[in-house]
């Protein structure tokens, strides 16, 4: 590797969202920085699943479902 063009890479602590914190090594902030998640993998809807439903506003799922139902089966 070519010297002094690389970035400081340092130990950091990440703390997630419920509080549990971990040591890993990064390139963010200096060594003993602490980074804060505002959203991670125990709380956002794309790993958890979500929990959000369909609302039929307007009748638009109706109508879909109307128009392409009989390609479910």
């Amino acid at each position: 590797m070519k010297k002094d063009i690389h970035p400081d890479y340092h130990s950091i602590k990440v703390v997630l969202t419920d509080g549990s914190e971990y040591i890993t090594h990064s390139t963010f902030g200096s060594e003993g920085d602490v980074l804060t998640l505002d959203i991670d993998p125990r709380t956002h809807p794309a790993w958890t699943g979500g929990q959000q439903q369909l609302l039929d506003r307007g009748g638009r799922v109706s109508r879909f479902k109307n128009k392409f139902g009989s390609f479910l089966g």
